[in-house]
């Protein structure tokens, strides 16, 4: 026995030793082209499963099969990879030291240009986040929802979003100095169709929820400073996805002088609008092609052009809806039965022409003439027939779900034909200087506005039998059909603004701390309501000299919005002409706090605001659709705290997650209400009750929540990637928004104080890698004549959240009202790919 158990051992010793001499052992150390360590860099082998990841000082070891060419490789997200083929003996030691060559360089200027961001109240968002980013609207402004700082999105559907209390309006968006505009009589995401900015040919976004400077226009809540790109080599994207396609072009003549770039943008929302409770044929169609060009006359002189041309359409035959909705305590379903159909068409023509002045690095001047046309059109007519159902809701019954009684039928018509044509035109001057101690910004535009709008909209609900509202007795004569809501008018309108601005930056060195001051005023006069207007705005930053790299900022400032037509209209569609500018002071208070986590870069962005609101236009928002009361008769505010975090969580990758609580508030200084008292004191409701009135006290409402009163956002981008692979990725987007205030239409707004449930919304992509750049690809292979090649399974709304954007109110038998939600779009899957040459 003992002489068998050391043969055994003798013979497992063997066998180790003959399956140790079966590999070869593969060590070195990656640097990059100064020499340094490169640490987390994936090392693997193409088909097998060893691999190992460098460390700190750049060293890695692993092994691999011998007497068999393996191919090993190198990968960074910052660096080109390498790919090394190599074959050893049996229990051989290769020395495989490695050079990568940096895929992105860190500017001096860039450094700089940043610096100067976080003075002044502004992000810098990274354009390359929009290809990655899983979102159904796309663009910029879907970075733009998950970033935080006050940025809050009810819908997926549309690229509008609302800032620190304000709403869709008080947004100012600039591409190349120039400021943009959306649809006006958008009155749903399905309409919507693509924003103005074209992602593909974007250089830099800047964005800041508030407390900008004087330099940025008359608007009360953020600004989306886009600049486009002027391109040194040719290139382009090809991008295609279920919802759509895009392609852009870009390149420069051999002496740098004359720069292109150019896009078209196709996308049908039909896809993810199937998934809607309303079904019929959904036909939408949005598309737009965008130009811009630029050449130097001598080395101090550019001139430059930008054009643009969109036509949206949206047609849609409605066929039947079903909707369950309510909870425990009473469950209801709505089947809806349509006739009819919608047409709405968005016609918009932008061209700019601009000329760009700079005869030394201390000066520079520009002048801009620019020209904005949309022509837009809303027209339908569709009929709904609908029953309101009681539902079974006794848990266990096998008739659970299904109608027990019908406690409301009726048919509803709905009609339009509202057509606008609006026209702005302007000339516009702005200039810099900077030296050693001042940067100074100066501008004045003058701007013509042709504004030719006419509604025709009308409303009728026959409810169990008589048309809503119920006619009394002396108003009309037996058998009056009563329209719930009727709008006729006619308005052309021609007007002229002026604005101008100024604007200084000093800093100075306080025991080696540097103090930045940024004072500036703009002024603002509009022909039509005959007012002018003088801001002041201020901010100060210190950058303290301490160890951490920490920025304190305050500023402050008067932020007035002048009208539009929008805010000119009341919701009858009668023009208002003594209308005035609303006005926001603005208190913020924040830190920028960059560090650095587990040796890789971090940042955390804190800001505390105050906003005091005047003068306020009270309004209502159905979906997108904002309606204003045409009145200056509201004051209110808005206060919160917003928070962002990030940075590399994953090596080489950025992510971040951020919140922000608010509460904002306005009091319509001209409502009240009388609550009625019999002779015993006990209140009374007249339209129900039979008791005489003795007594009545005048209520006034006081501070009421504003239609954008969301008093907890949450938002979450988080990139990830397989380590030994990073060709593979995952990119997920998490939103939640906490319950809004909404109310009965064509109410009073202190009426307006029922809560939406919350936004939760959760979208995810994994991508693939199909081509990297600097990898060659094998003759033959379809991706070979391509730079980079990006494949994504994106998954909307991954949670399958019916998420709520407005309500269709229906009566029942018994004259009560119900507000049925209107539900956002479900579960769907996309598949997109980006192609760059």
């Amino acid at each position: 026995m003992y002489i068998r158990f050391k043969i055994l051992l003798l013979l497992l010793f063997i066998g180790l030793c003959a399956y140790s001499q079966d590999f070869t052992f593969i060590q070195g150390k990656i640097t990059d082209e100064n020499n340094l360590p490169i640490a987390n860099v994936n090392v693997f082998t193409s088909d097998t499963a060893y691999g190992s990841t460098s460390n700190n000082a750049g060293n890695f070891k692993f092994k691999i099969p011998s007497n068999k060419e393996v191919k090993i490789i190198f990968s960074h997200l910052e660096y080109f990879q390498i790919v090394k083929k190599v074959k050893g003996k049996p229990n051989e030691t290769i020395e495989l030291n490695t050079k990568l060559e940096i895929m992105f360089y860190n500017l001096n200027e860039v450094w700089i240009e940043d610096q100067k961001d976080r003075i002044n109240n502004l992000i810098r968002i990274d354009p390359k986040t929009v290809e990655i980013i899983p979102s159904v609207s796309g663009g910029i402004e879907a970075v733009i929802k998950t970033i935080g700082l006050g940025v809050v999105s009810r819908t997926e559907l549309s690229s509008q979003y609302s800032v620190r209390g304000g709403n869709f309006d008080e947004n100012l968006v600039y591409v190349n100095d120039i400021e943009v505009y959306r649809p006006f009589l958008t009155r749903s995401g399905q309409q919507e169709g693509l924003s103005f900015i074209n992602a593909d040919m974007v250089s830099s976004v800047l964005f800041s929820s508030g407390g900008f400077n004087a330099k940025y226009g008359d608007k009360m809540s953020s600004v989306l400073d886009i600049k486009y790109k002027k391109p040194h080599k040719r290139g382009g994207t090809i991008a295609a996805s279920l919802l759509g396609g895009s392609a852009h072009f870009e390149g420069c003549s051999k002496d740098y002088r004359f720069t292109h770039i150019s896009g078209l943008r196709y996308k049908t929302n039909q896809y993810v609008l199937g998934s809607l409770d309303t079904k019929g044929e959904y036909r939408p169609s949005f598309i737009d092609f965008q130009t811009y060009l630029t050449y130097d006359i001598s080395d101090i002189w550019e001139i430059s052009f930008l054009g643009n041309y969109a036509k949206n359409k949206y047609h849609f035959v409605p066929e039947n809806r079903e909707t369950t909705f309510g909870g425990i305590q009473e469950a209801l379903g709505l089947m809806i039965y349509f006739d009819g159909q919608e047409l709405t068409e968005f016609n918009t023509y932008f061209g700019a022409f601009a000329t760009e002045y700079h005869p030394n690095k201390k000066l520079n001047l520009k002048f801009i003439t620019s020209g904005f046309r949309t022509i837009e059109a809303e027209t339908f007519d569709i009929q709904g027939q609908y029953y309101l159902n009681e539902l079974d809701k006794q848990m266990g019954s096998d008739n659970l779900g299904d109608s027990l009684m019908n406690i409301g039928i009726g048919t509803f018509l709905e009609h339009a034909r509202n057509y606008l044509d609006a026209t702005v035109i302007n000339a516009y001057h702005k200039g810099h200087y900077e030296n050693k101690r001042n940067d100074i910004f100066w501008g004045i535009k003058l701007q013509h506005e042709i504004i030719n709008d006419a509604i025709n909209e009308w409303t009728m609900r026959d409810s169990a039998g008589h048309s809503l509202p119920f006619p009394d007795t002396s108003g009309y004569y037996p058998g009056a059909v009563n329209l719930s809501e009727t709008i006729i008018s006619n308005h052309n309108i021609e007007s002229n603004r002026v604005t101008s601005y100024i604007q200084n930056t000093l800093s100075f060195d306080i025991d080696s701390a540097i103090l930045s001051i940024t004072g500036g005023l703009r002024a603002h006069y509009w022909d039509f309501n005959k007012q002018l207007l003088i801001s002041p705005r201020v901010s100060f930053a210190l950058k303290p000299n301490w160890d951490t790299d920490i920025l304190f900022k305050f500023s402050a400032g008067y932020y007035y919005q002048p009208p539009f037509y929008k805010e000119l209209r009341d919701l009858e569609g009668n023009i208002h002409n003594d209308v005035k500018a609303q006005q926001s002071i603005h208190l913020v208070l924040g830190s920028d706090y960059n560090f650095k986590i587990w040796k890789r870069p971090f940042k955390f962005i804190t800001e505390v605001y105050y906003k005091d609101l005047n003068n306020l236009i009270p309004y209502q928002i159905d979906n997108v659709r904002i309606r204003y009361y045409g009145s200056n008769n509201a004051n209110g505010y808005a206060m919160g705290i917003d928070m962002k975090l990030n940075g590399e969580f994953v090596p080489g990758v950025d992510s971040w997650a951020s919140l922000s609580v608010m509460q904002t508030r306005e009091d319509i200084t001209d409502d009240f209400y009388y609550d009625y008292f019999n002779a015993n004191g006990e209140q009374i409701y007249p339209d129900y009750d039979n008791d005489s009135i003795a007594s009545t006290i005048r209520v006034e409402p006081g501070f009421i929540p504003r239609p954008s009163d969301q008093m907890v956002n949450f938002g979450l981008f988080f990139q990830d990637y397989l380590p030994r692979n990073p060709s593979y990725k995952m990119q997920l987007s998490l939103l939640f928004g906490s319950r809004l205030p909404f109310g009965p239409p064509n109410s009073e707004r202190y009426l307006h104080t029922l809560k939406m449930p919350p936004y939760r919304r959760v979208d995810i992509g994994f991508g693939k890698v199909l081509k990297s750049e600097g990898k060659e690809l094998k003759p033959g292979n379809p991706f070979k004549h391509f730079k980079s090649v990006w494949l994504t399974l994106e998954i909307f709304n991954l949670l399958g959240i019916k998420n709520t954007v407005s309500y269709l109110w229906i009566n029942d038998i018994y004259n009560r009202q119900w507000a049925v939600p209107n539900y956002l779009s479900n579960r769907k899957i996309n598949l997109k790919l980006i192609a760059k040459f």
